[in-house]
């Protein structure tokens, strides 16, 4: 007998054909036209998408749900982010950080968001939030997964103890290597500092996510060092490259010549759109500059793209509630991705490509992949960017861990009552 035999399901990629999805152990193990047999539980979706879980593929779990302590963000601006953290970090302690990260993943379940890359700070002699977060990490595998990175927030060498501080967040586990090369005092400190960084990664065996040129300067050059020294120390496939917001304002021939580099170095590229278009472009009058990185031309140079929410409500950011679908959509409209192929890579950047930069293994809808499912109350993927629907169900191995009504107003007109759904 199978545990879940999922019934008229809508797959993503524009095929209207209806599939049934049969899980065992955990396991997805046939997706056909029509499955017989019985099953523990026999859920028919009704041709509503059936999706592999949204990926958050850059966040900052250690600072989330901060807002207001000790007191907002009145600028808007990064620098006044980072400095507002380091008045809040003094004023933490390891239950207040596991509370809200806690709460933070309640809110990632009930959205369908089953992995999350979060970057923790390790700038604290005490490494607080690093063995805070690592116990979180156990806490919530049954229904996440959490991936931490090791993350320089002061700089690793603008930062006289961050060296030291990283290589123990390493030594306890975190996951994998982080750096923020544009915040270091000089650009040959910045370049020095990935050249460490990705060789620690490769003597360790990690992945690297790096904070790189998330600035408005044009002539920011640390994405190309990153770029050549993953392919120096032979990390393909393994790097990340964060934000890439200069990218934003740089000239044509110049990232024309980049983005082959970046692809010559199987490059990852996590672009974060709520953030990016919110803190960058400050300095502009009129035209204002987005600010998030060239998503378009990026994925047209066939480099993995994926999306970030970043912040919710924290130092840096008032609003949120981790939906990686408002995550896309800012990022369809910012990017002017509007055409069909390019709005079904929005929702590629927040499912598939998030899991290939995270490295995730048997993620998917193919036989032989986990059963992490959502069900949303969408037709296909478009239609899921516009509507942002109800995540109806949320199945993490096979086991329902979240679910949400049918959202149906009943609208009075005319002597009338009409439901509405908002699907034409």
């Amino acid at each position: 007998m199978l545990d879940l035999l999922i019934k008229n399901a809508r797959l993503a990629g524009g095929d209207t054909q209806l599939n049934d999805i049969a899980v065992q152990g955990g396991k997805i193990v046939e997706v056909a036209p029509q499955i017989d047999g019985e099953a523990g539980r026999v859920l028919d979706v009704k041709g509503y998408l059936v999706t592999a879980p949204f990926v958050d593929s850059h966040f900052h779990m250690d600072a989330t749900l901060t807002y207001g302590r000790p007191r907002v963000n009145e600028s808007g601006t990064l620098l006044e982010g980072i400095a507002l953290w380091s008045e809040v970090k003094p004023i933490l302690d390891a239950g207040d950080i596991k509370s809200r990260a806690h709460e933070l993943c309640r809110w990632a379940v009930a959205n369908g968001n089953l992995a999350i890359r979060s970057h923790v700070d390790i700038c604290d002699p005490s490494l607080l939030a690093v063995d805070a977060l690592l116990e979180v990490v156990d806490e919530v595998k049954p229904y996440l997964d959490l991936q931490l990175v090791a993350f320089p927030q002061d700089g690793f060498y603008r930062d006289p103890e961050a060296e030291e501080l990283l290589v123990r967040a390493l030594d306890k586990g975190v996951h994998v290597v982080g750096g923020i090369p544009h915040f270091e005092r000089t650009m040959q400190d910045g370049a020095a500092s990935i050249t460490a960084l990705c060789q620690l990664a490769a003597d360790r065996g990690l992945m690297v996510d790096m904070h790189c040129d998330e600035s408005d300067d044009p002539m920011s050059r640390h994405v190309e060092m990153l770029a050549r020294e993953t392919s120096r120390f032979g990390l393909e496939g393994r790097v990340t490259g964060s934000h890439l917001t200069s990218m934003h304002s740089m000239d044509n021939y110049y990232v024309s010549k980049l983005m082959a580099l970046m692809a010559e170095a199987e490059l990852h590229a996590v672009a974060n759109p709520l953030i990016n278009i919110t803190l960058q472009g400050r300095h502009d009058t009129y035209p204002k500059r987005r600010g998030m990185t060239r998503v378009k031309e990026l994925m047209a140079a066939d480099i993995n793209v994926a999306f970030g929410h970043d912040c919710v409500m924290d130092p840096w950011y008032s609003l949120g509630s981790h939906d990686m679908l408002e995550v896309a959509s800012m990022g369809l409209h910012v990017g002017q991705m509007t055409g069909q192929a390019e709005m079904r890579n929005m929702f590629k950047a927040v499912t598939s490509n998030g899991a290939k930069a995270l490295g995730l293994e048997s993620y998917g809808l193919e036989v032989g992949c986990n059963a992490d499912l959502v069900v949303l109350q969408a037709r296909d993927e478009i239609e899921a960017l516009r509507l942002r629907p109800a995540r109806l169900h949320v199945f993490r191995r096979g086991a329902e861990i979240a679910s949400t009504p049918p959202q149906i107003s009943t609208v009075h007109m005319m002597g009338e009552d009409h439901s509405v759904d908002f699907f034409l």
